[in-house]
Order: C-alpha cells, then structure tokens, then sequence
C-alpha cells in the first residue's frame, strides 16, 4: 500500500519536500505550534502520523491542496475535485471550519431543538387541559361516576384505537409525513373547538337520558357504568378524543417527528430536556384550568359556569393547535434533515395484518410494546379507585376541575425537578438504569395508595389530629401516587422509549410507533380496567379485591422490569452496529493513496511506498 497524508477527513497531501512550499501558505504562527520547519520535514511530520482503518497514515490536522503537485485528474478524480474547490478560494490550504454555535451548541441543532420544545409545550398544554376535562366531565354528570372508565376504555377507547391504527398504517403508505401530520391532527383541532361551542351546549337535547333512566330501573344498578356510556354519549366521544390526543398527537406524531429530525447524540442531550418546556407548560395549564373553573364564583345564579369555563378553554385549545402545525410547517421548511445510515433495509409496503405479523415478530418491539402495556395496566390499577375518591370529595364539577388544576401544577412542578436530573441519569448510569426508575416508583407509591385504603378506617383518629378525614387523606395521598408515577414517566420513561426507536429502520420505526403508541397504549389502559372489572365482580368490591389487586401489580411490575432489561441490551447492540455501519461508510469513501517518495501513484514503486508508509507511531 502507497504511503499517503491523510488530513483530517478531507484531502491527501504527499510526503516530498514539495509540502513545504504547500505548508509555508499556511499562516505561521498556527503551523509552527504542530511542525518546526526549520529541520528536516519528513521526520517532523512522521511523528504527526496515525494509522487509518486502510492502513495510511493521518496528518492531524491541516486541509491540503493535492492539485498544487500535479495530481493527475484521470487518475484521482476526488482529489482534483477538493483540489479545484480550494483553488478556487484562492490557492492555498483551509482548514475545516466549525459549524456556528450559540452558547456552545451548534445553530443547525438549536433550529431543531427550541421548535421541537415549542412544539411539545403546546401539546402537553393541550393535554393537561383535555385529560382534565374529560374526567370532569364523565365522572361528574348526572347519572354518571367513576365507575363509568373501565367500561369506556375497554369498549369504546380501545376499539377507536384500534381502527385509528388501521386507518393510520393505511395513510402511511399513501400520504407523506407532512400530509400525514396535517390530515391526523386539524380533525382533533375542528372536534375540540366544535364541542365547546356545539356539542356541550345542545348536549341536553340529544343525550337519551329517559331512555337510559328506564333501561336502569329494568336492568339494576350493576349497568350504571355501560348505561352511563350511552347516556353521556357526546362526553364520551370527548373523553376518547382527548385519549386519543394523548397517544396520536404526542407519542406518534411528535416523537415520530422529532426522532426524524434528530440524531441520537442530540436525542440523549436533548430528549430529557423537552419535558422541561413541556412541564412548564403543565405548571401554566393547570394555573389555567384552575382560574377558569373559578368563573362559576363571579357569576350569577342559574348560569352554567362550567360552560362558560369549557368555551374559553377549548378555545386556548383550538389556538395551541394552531401553534402546533406552524411550527411543524417552520422546521419542515428551514431545518435540513440528519444523514442516515444508508444501509438501512428497506421494506415494502405491507397490509395491516402483514404490519402486526412483522412487528409481532420481532422481540425489539415486543419488549417496546411490553413497557407500554405494563405502564397502562399499573396506572389504572390504582388511578380508578382514586377518581372515585375524588368525586366523593369533590361533587361539582367546578370544584372537581379546580382540583385537578392544582393536581397538575403539582405534577408539572414535581416533573421539571425530575427532568433537571434526568440528564444526570442518562449521562451516568445509562438508558437501563433509566428505564427501570419508572416501574420501580410506580411499584413503591401504589403499594402506599393500597395500604392506606387497607387500612383508613384505624387510622382515622390519628388522620383527625392532622385536620384530614379518611376521604381526604386518600385524595391526596392518591394524588401524590399519580404525581411521582406521572413525573418518572414524563422524566424518563418517555425518553427511553423514544429513544428506543431511533436505531430501528423507517418502516418498522413507522409502523412499530403506530401499533405500540396508539394500540398497546389503550390496551394497557383497557387491561387494567379488565382486571379490575373482574375483581370487583368475583369477590364484591373494590375494597375487597384491594389486596389481589396489589398482588397484580407486583407481577407486572416485575414483567416489566424484565422487558426493560432485555431491551436494554437489544438496544446497545443496535447502536454498535449503527456506528459501525456509519464508519465503515465513511471508510468507503477514503480519498485515493499518494506516494510518500514524490511519484504520485506509480505501480512501480509500490513496494518503495509500502515500506515508506508503514506506521512508525502508532
């Protein structure tokens, strides 16, 4: 192999005393701190030497201009290319500019990264806005309670979610990613700001309310909860929406596009802190559920308050929304996409059943679909038991809305706390220790929730010192579980996650995205209202089944914590071999070898250049 001087990346400059006319063009006071011209210059340089994965030898350092010594452009095509570029700049050698930074962080990541926050402080507004009303408003209206969310998860939130996945995985073969984006969330946008101003007004003239009283005297009180779903049916069309907001417009489109725009390096440095723009928004939009749900107090008798409340809010919902595809249009426009590896595998388009097959043969994405089942099921386990709690407390919907403002703000506070030390933990103990934080909180503040319904009724006197009765003690307590669950999964489970699909190639990221966020996250969700419905009917209560719901939760904590840990490896394999993959790509593009000795790329003194190159500092 000839002996070649590689600079960093770019150009070859021969080893012959020509590179000292080359080198002099170079400003001096830059060039004498690496190479004392004054003696000799081959020794000199050879100690600046390292070895390339071809076996030439690397100049640390310096641009070159290969044209300035007679490279033939027959021979070495790429040379003269990068040879005419610099020449035309004037002749001599430059040095590879830095890409621009602001404080430290380069222009072209900033441009991805400060929309992105924008983009997912709207959304979590949003969803801290819808995700509080939808409880208000199925939980509290007339001939409706708490027991009503097993049932609409598991009957009529999974089923939409299924066809949503259908439907989606069908447009994803037809539409691009921007028409893709537009055409999921402006229906959602139009829903929202149709509902405050159509749907609640007029609910009192097409919700069958004598038709579902008659139905309940015939059939008992154990189908409250179905019955309730027919009679309100306009809110439960609301309630899936905002579901649907949750698992559509946060988990497929934004993570979809930002694990689009972003490299993993950015993704690990960044990822962790969108939640802090998006907790931000948590904090202001709970401030803001509660100042609206407050109106009721400055208004007269025989006002709807919670009408007038629900307009301004959906309204802020509609603008947001609007936020949201300006923003998306700005970075689709401005922000040039990453390079990926190019030997990513391409799949064919695939019917939906193809999809699932693929997707359930592969163990990456049935661990993925592991973690977001677990999350769903352990978080209804408890989170029913404590709206119904929440209502008892908290009877009229204002009063009901107004608390679960606070609940946010507490939530958003506690969670941009967490996200300050996230980076911490990903930076330290990596993307495993990081994924198995949230199923451990999770599994510690339930058990605290369980107890103390287990056991409120002795501790009553002593919850009386402290001003709290029972009822209340298990509001907050109940809360304070949701508040720690809600902060891990924000902090750091989503960005596990999200990371988790970055190494994985387009189709399978896709499809794998639309199964697992808009499918299993309802799934986990309907699971655990499955589980609980069963309880409660075999042994009588939900305070009966307490215990053998605790036992539940244990196993699928540990369920979990086992899918974290096989992923963790199964995503370290595949960022190695996509490193790999990028190195060798760029090995493959080596620039053409000169000869050290002065003859550019003679046959004949192949065996000369070969000793020549052979590395002395290695």
């Amino acid at each position: 192999m000839e002996g070649v001087i590689q600079t960093k990346g770019l150009l070859s400059l021969p080893s012959n005393p020509q590179t000292r006319i080359f080198l002099n063009k170079i400003p001096q006071q830059s060039l004498r701190q690496r190479i004392n011209l004054s003696n000799p210059l081959k020794p000199k340089l050879t100690n600046l030497f390292s070895l390339n994965l071809d076996g030439s030898r690397k100049f640390q350092g310096f641009g070159t201009l290969p044209g300035l010594f007679g490279v033939q452009k027959s021979r070495f095509p790429h040379v003269c290319k990068a040879s005419a570029a610099a020449a035309a700049g004037g002749g001599a050698g430059e040095l590879e500019a830095d890409p621009p930074k602001f404080m430290g962080i380069e222009v072209l990541t900033l441009k991805k990264i400060v929309p992105l926050g924008l983009m997912f402080f709207c959304i979590l507004f949003n969803y801290t806005i819808l995700r509080d009303t939808k409880d208000v408003l199925v939980v509290t209206a007339k001939g409706s309670s708490a027991e009503i969310i097993p049932f609409l998860k598991t009957w009529v939130n999974l089923p939409m979610a299924i066809g949503f996945m259908v439907l989606y995985t069908k447009l994803s073969n037809v539409l691009s990613k921007k028409a893709l984006f537009y055409t999921v969330i402006l229906p959602f946008i139009a829903f929202f700001g149709a509902f405050g101003f159509v749907l609640y007004p007029l609910s009192t003239y097409f919700h069958p309310t004598a038709l579902a009283d008659k139905l309940l005297a015939f059939l008992g009180p154990r189908f409250l909860g179905p019955l309730a779903i027919m009679r309100i049916w306009s809110f439960c069309l609301f309630y899936v929406m905002a579901e649907l907001w949750g698992s559509v417009v946060v988990s497929v489109l934004f993570w979809g596009f930002a694990n689009q725009i972003t490299t993993v390096e950015e993704a690990k440095k960044f990822y962790p802190l969108f939640g802090l723009g998006a907790n931000v928004a948590l904090i202001f939009s709970g401030r803001t559920v509660k100042y609206f749900s407050n109106m009721r107090k400055h208004l007269g008798p025989g006002v709807d308050g919670w009408a007038i409340s629900l307009k301004y809010m959906m309204s802020i919902v509609v603008v947001m929304g609007l936020a949201i595809c300006g923003l998306y249009w700005w970075v689709n426009t401005y922000v040039p996409l990453p390079t990926r590896s190019k030997k990513k595998k391409e799949k064919p388009n695939m019917t939906t059943m193809e999809s699932l097959k693929f997707l359930a043969s592969s163990p990456y994405i049935r661990d993925l679909a592991t973690l977001v089942v677990a999350y769903g099921i352990s978080i209804n386990l408890v989170e029913v038991t404590w709206k119904s709690k929440l209502k008892a407390q908290f009877p009229s919907p204002n009063e009901y809305s107004s608390f679960m403002g606070d609940f946010s703000t507490a939530t958003g506070i506690a969670t941009f706390t967490m996200m300050l030390l996230s980076q911490w933990i990903f930076n330290k103990y990596g993307w495993g220790v990081a994924a198995k934080i949230t199923p451990t909180v999770l599994l510690l503040t339930g058990v605290g929730f369980f107890s103390l319904i287990l056991f409120g009724d002795p501790l009553g006197p002593g919850l009386m010192k402290f001003g709290l009765t029972p009822l209340l003690a298990a509001v907050y307590v109940g809360a304070m579980q949701n508040i720690f669950s809600k902060s891990a999964k924000y902090s750091l489970f989503d960005p596990c996650k999200e990371m988790a699909y970055i190494p994985l190639d387009e189709d399978t990221k896709v499809k794998g995205k639309a199964a697992i966020d808009v499918v299993c996250n309802p799934l986990g969700k309907s699971g655990g209202a499955l589980i609980q419905q069963f309880m409660i009917l075999t042994f009588g209560s939900l305070a009966n089944s307490t215990p053998y719901l605790g036992g539940v939760l244990l196993v699928i904590v540990v369920a979990w914590l086992g899918a974290a840990k096989s992923l963790d490896k199964q995503f370290t394999a595949l960022r190695q071999e996509e490193e790999l993959e990028k190195e060798m790509e760029r090995a493959a593009v080596k620039i053409p070898i000169v000869s050290t000795n002065g003859s550019l790329g003679s046959d004949s003194n192949a065996s000369s250049s070969t000793e020549t190159s052979s590395p002395r500092n290695v």
